[in-house]
């Protein structure tokens, strides 16, 4: 199964990071209202950048080392190649 570390930006200008393995379903639940509590207030998100990995694990401590970057850090990782999907 693939898992992928996903980055949205928020309404307000926020970005948040996630794993899913469903980065289209997970999107719909963010603008939803319905997949956390963060996002739930800051909506409509906006998809800026996500990455496949193989496990959940490695997807997890991807997303632990994006949400302790600066937002510059994060930012600069929408104009690279690893980019699976075009905003």
């Amino acid at each position: 199964m693939t898992w992928y570390v996903y980055v949205v930006e928020c309404g307000d200008g926020s970005y948040y990071a996630g794993i899913t393995t469903d980065l289209q379903r997970r999107i719909g639940m963010h603008n939803a209202g319905v997949a956390s509590r963060y996002t739930r207030t800051r909506r409509p998100v906006r998809y800026r950048y996500a990455e496949a990995h193989r496990s959940q694990s490695e997807a997890r401590r991807r997303e632990m080392e994006l949400k302790s970057w600066r937002r510059e850090q994060k930012a600069a990782l929408f104009s690279l190649p690893s980019n699976l999907f075009p905003a």
